[in-house]
């Protein structure tokens, strides 16, 4: 063994092999980390020693950083279990899977007020949904500019710093180039004048997002519209409109069901939502869906026949298991319109209860309120005494996942604590954040008081 570490042969034993113990009743010698072991073992047994490495992993119904659901009922995972082993991909040997997949595809596109004609694609979460999308803007905005003898080489795509990262990959990845509109320090969602404004000949479309990241907002998007609108008029350009509504797309049907945000507009092409968010299935599920058949070129979409029909198929992934889309499926046959309704009411009843106790203390001011989607974000009045990073931390002691992270581009000077209601989240653990982030506040300020440095600012994941 040389003196430098430079490859996994100079790990010491006791951080390259797992040693378990059990008593000495099962094993007694260790096993390697990264490389095969030589033998078998029994099933219980490479069981126990997985489930024990993962008990030190956070409780996810205390984690109020994700978006994601943690929580289905037991008739839903059992559904999802009975269908790991089915390929989504294979249509012709599951035909009945993919069948599932299409009437899941049109209740998505009618709760989205979709006209006739529309079309849709399940897709793994909405990262791979925004890509789709994004795929479709380039591709039209590609035929018109070669239907009018102009040059393809320039398309750029208009959209807030607020976006989530995935719309950056698409930029970067597709050769998009991205144009921003800038937040600012009391505005966390788009202006419709600035981002009309950076619209020319080379735009593919713009987006808009309903329930940010960030803070919950939903974004003015029939102000953009509308702004959108006059500009297409004006200019002779056919720039669409794409919504994100990766966390609000299964919310603001039930919860606000007279907001225009939808297809009712009539330039709004495309839109995604994530099944695995507000649709209440366990990762990765999402959705996307066009208005009508020709707003996703036709060279796009690939056939696959089964059962002596056709089945067009738009996706990155290739085999995946359809266990995804048979959990939504459950939910949307379990819960229908009333129950989907009675689970986000509840959920921003406990968001608005949660932001009006915080908005009380005198530590904190609102950014926002959960009244969108069940998500609220609020910062120190003082943050020269202790930091959101600081509160974090500490309430990370009592095991809560509450994400502290800069607000972007034009507003990053504000740091705020974010929370995300999700089903499984009670009134009862709503009062027990309450108690511990009082406890955590009382303890900042003491050490505030003697002098205490807080903890150094450090990046959460949005």
């Amino acid at each position: 063994m040389g003196n430098t570490k430079t490859d996994m042969s100079d790990v010491d034993v006791s951080s390259s092999m797992l040693m378990p113990s059990y008593g000495g009743r099962v094993m007694r010698e260790p096993i390697p980390k990264f490389s095969l072991p030589d033998g078998q073992m029994e099933a219980e047994t490479a069981y126990r020693i997985i489930h024990d490495e993962l008990m030190l992993d956070g409780n996810a119904r205390l984690n109020m950083a994700t978006f994601v659901t943690t929580w289905m009922e037991p008739q839903a995972e059992r559904l999802m279990a009975e269908t790991f082993d089915k390929n989504l991909i294979d249509k012709d040997e599951y035909p009945n899977t993919a069948m599932i997949e299409e009437r899941c595809i049109k209740i998505v596109a009618n709760l989205f007020n979709a006209p006739d004609g529309f079309t849709g694609s399940s897709a793994i979460g909405s990262s791979e949904a925004v890509m789709l999308a994004g795929m479709a803007l380039k591709w039209k905005w590609r035929d018109r500019q070669k239907a009018k003898g102009k040059p393809t080489d320039k398309p750029n795509l208009i959209l807030g710093t607020n976006v989530q990262v995935v719309w950056e990959k698409f930029c970067r990845y597709w050769d998009v180039e991205p144009r921003f509109v800038s937040m600012s320090a009391d505005r966390y969602v788009i202006d419709p004048d600035e981002t009309v404004a950076k619209i020319d000949e080379n735009t593919i479309g713009i987006v808009t997002i309903l329930g940010t990241t960030y803070t919950g907002e939903y974004e003015p998007i029939k102000e953009v519209h509308d702004a959108l609108v006059i500009s297409n008029e004006q200019t002779g350009f056919e720039v669409p409109l794409h919504i994100d509504a990766a966390s609000g797309g299964f919310v603001a049907p039930f919860l606000q069901p007279e907001l225009e945000w939808d297809f009712r507009l009539p330039l709004v092409k495309s839109i995604n939502v994530s099944g695995h968010k507000y649709g209440l299935v366990y990762p990765g599920v999402g959705w996307v869906a066009w208005r009508d058949k020709s707003d996703l070129p036709e060279d796009l979409v690939f056939h696959v026949d089964y059962l002596g029909g056709n089945m067009p198929t738009f996706t990155l992934n290739f085999s995946r298991p359809g266990n995804q889309i048979v959990g939504q499926y459950y939910n949307f046959l379990r819960l229908g319109r009333d129950g989907y309704t009675r689970i986000m009411e509840n959920l921003r009843s406990i968001a608005s209860y949660l932001s009006q106790n915080i908005a009380q203390m005198d530590q904190f001011e609102l950014l926002s309120d959960g009244s969108t989607i069940p998500v609220f974000a609020f910062k120190m009045k003082d943050p020269n005494k202790y930091t959101v990073y600081a509160v974090s931390e500490h309430l990370r002691v009592h095991g809560w996942q509450v994400p502290a992270y800069a607000m972007p581009e034009g507003a990053e000077d504000i740091h705020v604590l974010r929370i995300v209601l999700r089903e499984g989240f009670s009134r009862d653990m709503a009062e027990l954040l309450l108690k511990d982030l009082a406890t955590v506040i009382e303890k900042l300020e003491r050490e505030s008081k003697n002098g205490h440095e807080a903890p150094s600012k450090h990046f959460a994941h949005v």
